[in-house]
């Protein structure tokens, strides 16, 4: 776990039960996303909170100042952990991620957070292509339902489909994991 940091990404308060935009297991990834949180403290690893606030026009969830924008209180920063706050899928476009990153000698990152097929493999393809190594934990991640083509395709099969193609040539973008494996150490 060296030169590691975890990267949570939107785990905020419309994703959640009552929110503007509920996915599908957020309930369950947030908790599995807070036994990574756990361990990463627990060993005094460095923890990094992305936070989306929606500027672009039309948008309805993740607004400026409301508590749906807020991070979820299950994965709450404390003790000084870095939040850096995005208006893009992609956590690395017009922020401050890739310079903290690099002024603390980070090379691998572990990525929980929502949604999968959007924000998560956004970030997690740009990491790539920045030269990190990437492990996504797969059960600390969750999305929702999406229509293509007047069908719908259901969030399991995304999360599936997502994450399969993100670990696709032998991990090339990501290596894929739960958060039993890494508590494991595997």
């Amino acid at each position: 776990m060296e030169n590691t940091a975890l990267l949570i990404i939107d785990v905020q308060n419309d994703y959640f039960k009552g929110g503007k935009m509920t996915l599908v297991g957020a309930e369950e990834a947030g908790k599995k996303t807070q036994q990574v949180l756990e361990y990463f403290r627990k060993n005094n690893l460095p923890v990094i909170n992305i936070k989306h606030i929606a500027t672009n026009e039309g948008a309805d969830f993740f607004l400026p100042d409301t508590k749906g924008a807020e991070i979820n209180s299950i994965v709450e920063p404390k003790n000084g952990e870095k939040v850096i706050v995005k208006h893009y899928p992609n956590s690395f476009r017009d922020t401050e991620l890739l310079e903290y990153l690099q002024s603390k000698g980070i090379k691998n990152l572990v990525i929980s957070g929502m949604m999968t097929d959007v924000c998560v493999e956004s970030t997690t393809r740009a990491a790539f292509d920045l030269g990190f190594n990437n492990t996504i934990i797969s059960d600390a991640t969750a999305t929702r339902d999406r229509e293509l083509f007047g069908k719908i395709v259901k969030a399991e099969e995304i999360q599936r489909s997502f994450l399969a193609g993100i670990s696709t040539l032998g991990n090339l973008y990501a290596r894929v994991i739960t958060t039993a494996d890494l508590l494991k150490g595997k």
